[in-house]
């Protein structure tokens, strides 16, 4: 494991306060709800996906047009053994919990990650935010969010439930990717709220030079305004993508058949390497995770890149932040082996570089070998981040 201290700049281009320097949203969040509901509301519980113990709950959202079109619910995902027997004062198998928030084209489903925090001490939840998921099956856009803020309507009910429902003392935030991006909103928004922050991997900055960063930045936010579904496609993840399917379409079958036979070639790298269906480690649905991705869409990467700029303002986050990643970034052009065994993704000297302006307490660890999703790295990079996340919080929380 490597641990970087990250360096804070001087001067005016320095972190600052996020209060100070937040740039305005074109569509406002809803209101925060602040009382719990009526006593003859029934929560709409049922058997998860993932079978027992695992249940999923479904929170509705209102309706906002402008940020999630056609989004009215959110899922929270968490063990049935979590909630109290109804009509008792029981204590809740574990005082503190952590809430986990996925990144885009994902969802949970990493059980493993949720027995690592069990074992801690800690009780898991999931969110499958809005139109994401859980919350996207059916929905003719999923992941199509145009302001990340929308999502704090259903952040706020599970931590509501967590807390007041489920009775649990300490809430952790984790989140991963674009969760990671999230979460660091959400707690500079509302602090107070969580006692931690784990983030595996945040998109904190566009993977791209900084000249594409600005110019780039600059048309999306353009074309944003005018057609926010437009289909922005990665020019460099878009030739991988075909190397890849030509390298495949054209080497032999199992025992000598014929190239291109009846089984689907897997362009997608990360997937490639990762999942089962190829050869790898895990086995997700890929209807919830599929390959290629949902497509990233004009109005939900300018809402993105306006989030990363008021990090970059500096956020001010008062609970303490641990911050994960790989020690190495290969990028779509990366050899098999390269892909699992670093972060083809994102850009972990940017991962490294924009945690010095979220807060005053904020721990920086490196994962060698590790994945994008370093809960999905191969061993032992999988076990050695989660043992940095759980020895991280003994060490903060106690």
């Amino acid at each position: 494991m490597t641990e970087t201290a990250p360096t804070e700049p001087s001067g005016p281009t320095g972190p600052a306060t996020h209060a100070a320097h937040a740039e305005p949203t074109n569509s406002a969040s809803p209101p925060i709800p602040a009382t719990a509901p009526p006593a003859s509301y029934t929560p709409k519980v049922s058997t998860d996906i993932l079978g027992e113990p695992w249940v999923a709950r479904r929170i509705d959202v209102a309706l906002n047009e402008a940020a999630a079109p056609n989004a009215d619910h959110a899922v929270l995902v968490h063990q049935r053994g979590a909630a109290p027997a109804a009509g008792t004062q029981a204590a809740p198998r574990h005082e503190r919990a952590v809430l986990y928030l996925h990144g885009r084209n994902d969802y949970f489903f990493q059980t493993h990650l949720a027995d690592a925090f069990l074992q801690a001490g800690y009780e898991f939840y999931a969110l499958d935010l809005r139109t994401c998921g859980r919350a996207g099956i059916g929905h003719p856009s999923p992941h199509d969010v145009r302001d990340l803020r929308i999502h704090d309507e259903e952040i706020s009910e599970a931590l509501r439930i967590i807390r007041s429902e489920h009775g649990h003392d300490v809430v952790v935030l984790n989140g991963h990717s674009t969760g990671g991006l999230q979460a660091v909103i959400w707690a500079a928004d509302h602090p107070g709220t969580v006692e931690a922050l784990v983030l595996n991997s945040p998109w904190l900055q566009l993977n791209a030079s900084g000249l594409i960063r600005s110019y780039g930045s600059a048309y999306v936010d353009v074309l944003s305004r005018r057609s926010p579904e437009r289909i922005i496609d990665n020019p460099a993840e878009a030739k991988a993508r075909k190397r890849l399917a030509a390298e495949a379409a054209s080497a032999p079958g199992p025992d000598g058949a014929e190239a291109g036979g009846s089984e689907p070639v897997e362009a997608d790298l990360y997937v490639r390497v990762l999942h089962r269906r190829w050869g790898g480690e895990w086995d997700w649905d890929l209807r919830l995770k599929p390959s290629p991705a949902f497509p990233v869409r004009a109005g939900f990467l300018a809402g993105i890149r306006r989030l990363q700029r008021e990090v970059r303002h500096g956020l001010g986050i008062e609970a303490p932040v641990l911050v994960c990643c790989s020690t190495t970034s290969s990028g779509p052009e990366a050899s098999p082996e390269e892909a699992l065994h670093s972060d083809i993704v994102l850009s972990v000297d940017q991962i490294i570089e924009r945690a010095a302006f979220l807060g005053t307490d904020v721990t920086v660890r490196q994962i060698p070998g590790g994945v994008h999703d370093l809960a999905l790295s191969p061993s032992p990079a999988r076990e050695e981040y989660l043992a940095t996340v759980t020895d991280w919080l003994d060490e903060h929380l106690g």
